[in-house]
């Protein structure tokens, strides 16, 4: 008569052998859930070490292998546990039948308890264990770099279901993303390549105009000097002289932008900066009705920038204030600190910018002003990204334009060392 107990364990280890051949290797007696199960816990302690400790891929397997195991014979022994009370109550119930009759029903329940046995394996091995094996065969292909991958249990109406439907949306916007990643990284190598190699023909053309320029310049100022004061030509000088300087500022513009300079960070006085540059641009404002205010923040700590490229910035934005207002107007600035970030904020109460011009006010040589370069927003942007800060922009269409400029109390200190 076949041991209720040894039917017990000749039930788990063939079933250990089918997820995890090393369990089954193991010799199984009387006691050979006891034993299943201590190797299963064995394993996973020994894995879990292994893992903390070397990383390698081979330890993974096991690890995944021994929790693999563990998931499917925590399933099956609360059956198992139930066959055997159960066998116990039939051993019990039959204790008042005779020998042969009790062996017969002994091996019927037996019986019965392995064939439950086997159909709740069966169950599991199709219903479980199948599509969670696939499940890791897709994930090893994403892991190796292909998301063209889906799993077929997806059109169940269960959790596993459920769980196929979530892995291939998921795979779905992985691949869309992937995709969209590609297109804008082929869009930004293209352009990067097209600004590359027009700022090369920038810095080269204007090397050669600054030169016969600057011949231009002496010659004109030599003229003027020679000039009567009540001849009518003194203006017209003058004027070519206001166009000498445009030229000038927009080459300038163009090599500051084809060859970039880092910035020279040094602990400074933010508004010592700031206050310089509406000093310059109030200078600009001498013959028009508009007024610039500065209100420095006397408690902002020192401020490590590099104060030549800062004023930069800020006198271009001021500019750019000054000409969006048509007659009388107000030129606000603003100094403060909020969360270790310093900001200063040029505001006034010009035309403002309209919405579809806004999203590409910092676009290169995009400008809506006739004698514009477009390259002043464009190389403060830059300047503030090197200072690890940024430059938010709000504008109302007649109501004005507010520019923020948010620094870091303090940069890394690798690029301090740098600079």
């Amino acid at each position: 008569m076949p041991n209720p107990t040894s039917s017990a364990a000749n039930l788990t280890g063939p079933f250990a052998e089918t997820v995890q051949p090393t369990a089954a290797a193991r010799p199984a007696g009387p006691n050979g859930i006891e034993r299943t199960m201590s190797t299963g816990s064995s394993s996973a302690g020994s894995s879990t070490a292994r893992s903390s400790s070397a990383g390698s891929s081979q330890v993974e397997d096991l690890e995944l292998s021994s929790i693999r195991f563990n998931w499917q014979l925590k399933a099956l022994l609360p059956v198992v546990f139930v066959l055997l009370a159960g066998l116990l109550l039939f051993l019990v119930a039959t204790v008042s039948l005779r020998d042969p009759v009790r062996h017969t029903v002994l091996i019927g329940a037996g019986a019965v308890a392995v064939a439950i046995c086997a159909v709740l394996i069966v169950a599991l091995a199709y219903v479980i264990q199948r599509p969670m094996v696939e499940l890791q065969e897709k994930i090893a292909l994403v892991s190796d770099g292909n998301l063209d991958v889906a799993v077929s249990f997806s059109r169940r109406h269960d959790e596993i279901g459920s769980l196929g439907r979530n892995f291939n949306h998921m795979m779905q916007q992985l691949r869309e993303s992937r995709e969209e990643i590609e297109r804008l990284h082929r869009t930004q190598v293209s352009r990067a390549e097209h600004l590359a190699t027009l700022g090369e023909l920038a810095a080269g053309l204007a090397h050669e105009i600054r030169n016969p320029l600057a011949g231009i310049a002496g010659v004109i100022e030599i003229i003027g000097r020679d000039l009567p004061s009540t001849s009518p030509a003194c203006a017209v000088v003058k004027d070519v002289r206001l166009e000498i300087v445009q030229i000038n500022r927009i080459l300038t513009d163009l090599l500051e932008t084809a060859r970039p300079h880092p910035p020279q960070v040094r602990l400074s006085d933010l508004n010592t900066t700031v206050e310089h540059a509406v000093m310059l641009a109030r200078q600009q404002v001498l013959s028009k009705p508009i007024k610039i205010e500065l209100q420095k923040a006397p408690d902002l700590p020192e401020v490590e920038h590099d104060s030549g490229q800062i004023h930069q910035v800020l006198l271009n934005l001021l500019l750019n204030a000054v000409q969006s207002i048509e007659g009388a107007g107000l030129v606000r600035v603003e100094i403060g600190w909020r969360n270790d970030h310093a900001t200063v904020v040029v505001s006034d109460n010009g035309r403002g910018i309209s919405p579809q011009h806004l999203p590409n006010i910092f676009r290169p040589f995009y400008t809506t002003k006739g004698n514009g370069t477009g390259l002043g927003l464009s190389l403060a942007r830059r300047i503030v990204e090197e200072h690890h800060g940024r430059i938010e922009v709000k504008s109302v269409v007649g109501k004005g334009t507010d520019f923020e400029v948010v620094l870091p109390l303090s940069m890394p200190a690798a690029e301090v060392a740098v600079s």
